[in-house]
């Protein structure tokens, strides 16, 4: 070892507090750069003959194409979720002219590859190709929409699979937390059951799995994404031919209004012998077309939303209560709530809280800083424009927006509503949106070890 190599493994290691501080205190973040747009045109976003949104956008990155279906797919049998889910897990798996082999081996063929997944809002099928295979990326996929066999053996073998994922899947405390959550905030609506019961995936045939196909794989009313090495304005006609087949007079099924969320008591979900718990709370926010949206946005991120929010702050770095607490927004069909997350130690469960609540009434009643709010506005145009950097991110981002009628546009004017948020638009959004009596939620864990601490803190029903 040289003199400079020793020197160099003792000197002191310095950390990103020290890295940060300057001899007249922190040091200052560099000011933002100009805005860089997080889409620009080429851009069209049509309304195909058979009620088919089309959004296609080119970004020519790499020679690949994003494919993003979403088709309203709400059902108010009992029995929906279960034929839903079996219906995404084999609606890849043959069709009429293809095998299940042959579909795979197309695709791969042009370096393709379609996935499909179910929610209580929509049926969702994606996938991508080298741009030189959109021709039969969207070949496969008309075949898929227009044909899928739904084969007995192929059912049956899905049916098998999706029983256990489902048996796995409630074990899990995350999961009992958000089937506690969504009981709680919305009932029996049709949103809250993100997953089938074991028993009724067990009755759900093949038939009925086709008959779901027939009623509600309809195009008007649903949304297909493109983006890639793609000429658009070719885009909609060569996906207006390849998705001519697939019509219908009826349109795609969308879920009934969500009842509003109002604040009161949360509600002891208890689950004997748990080490841990887990804390939900939520209140109903703003959609994205809402303009109240950014400052809500802002406020939601002062409070809980990046890590150098208030309640992380408060409950990890200082308190050490949880490893991991957030607050985001989650958009529902017709609007938007606010959650907040956070799994602790059963012995600091009601302390961590308390110390939840603290935060969302100091929100209102200590307005964030101008330095707060600047920092919660980088980090949202920055997590905007790194989300839509990649053309995979941008399919998905635009999806979601097209979920609740919005386009390219509002993707492309977000930052500058961003930049024009006030300090005073935050702390109203604060005061109207995060006050603890807005709040409700669930606490899920050991309700013998949690009881008494809870019910002396109160505003938490104790079964």
């Amino acid at each position: 070892m040289t003199d400079s190599t020793a020197d160099t493994a003792t000197r002191t290691h310095r950390g990103a507090e020290e890295i940060g501080r300057t001899p007249l205190g922190p040091r200052e973040l560099p000011p933002l750069g100009a805005h860089v747009a997080a889409i620009e045109p080429p851009t069209v976003d049509v309304v195909l003959p058979n009620g088919l949104r089309l959004i296609a956008v080119q970004r020519s990155a790499v020679p690949m194409v994003e494919l993003r279906l979403r088709i309203p797919f709400a059902g108010t049998d009992p029995l929906h979720a279960a034929r839903a889910e079996l219906l995404a897990s084999t609606i890849l798996t043959g069709t009429a002219r293809r095998s299940r082999v042959q579909v795979d081996t197309d695709l791969a063929l042009v370096g393709g590859e379609l996935d499909a997944a179910v929610d209580p809002e929509r049926l969702s099928v994606g996938g991508h190709a080298l741009v030189s295979g959109l021709d039969t990326l969207l070949d496969v996929l008309a075949d898929t929409l227009t044909g899928a066999a739904y084969a007995d053996e192929e059912v049956d073998r899905e049916r098998s699979r999706l029983l256990e994922r489902i048996t796995v899947a409630r074990s899990q405390p995350s999961v009992i937390a958000r089937e506690a959550l969504q009981r709680h905030r919305y009932g029996d609506h049709p949103f809250a059951k993100e997953m089938p019961q074991a028993e009724e995936v067990a009755q759900a045939t093949a038939e009925d799995v086709r008959e779901l196909h027939r009623a509600a794989v309809l195009p008007r009313g649903s949304v297909l994404v493109l983006v890639g090495d793609i000429e658009p304005q070719r885009a909609v006609d060569v996906v207006g031919s390849a998705l001519a087949g697939w019509s219908a007079d009826a349109s795609a099924s969308v879920l009934p209004p969500l009842p509003p969320i109002t604040g009161g008591d949360m509600l002891l979900v208890p689950r004997p012998g748990a080490v841990q718990s887990q804390l939900r709370l939520t209140a109903q926010a703003v959609p994205r077309t809402d303009p109240r949206y950014p400052a809500v946005q802002l406020a939601n991120l002062v409070f809980g939303g990046f890590f150098s929010s208030r309640l992380v702050e408060n409950i990890r770095e200082q308190k050490g209560y949880t490893y991991s607490a957030r607050s985001y927004l989650e958009f529902t069909p017709d609007g938007a709530t606010v959650l907040i997350d956070a799994d602790t130690a059963s012995e600091v469960t009601a302390a961590a809280l308390l110390e939840t609540r603290y935060e969302l009434g100091r929100l209102g009643l200590v307005p964030p800083t101008e330095s707060e709010v600047d920092s919660a506005r980088r980090y949202a145009t920055g997590s905007l424009l790194t989300a839509t950097a990649s053309q995979t991110g941008l399919a998905a981002t635009l999806a979601g927006l097209a979920q609740v009628g919005l386009g390219p546009e509002w993707l492309r004017d977000h930052p500058d509503r961003l930049a024009k948020v006030t300090v005073e638009q935050v702390a109203e959004a604060a005061l109207e949106f995060f006050p603890p009596s807005a709040v409700t939620g669930v606490v899920v864990g050991d309700a013998e070890r949690l009881a008494p601490q809870l019910r002396a803190l109160g505003g938490v029903r104790i079964p």
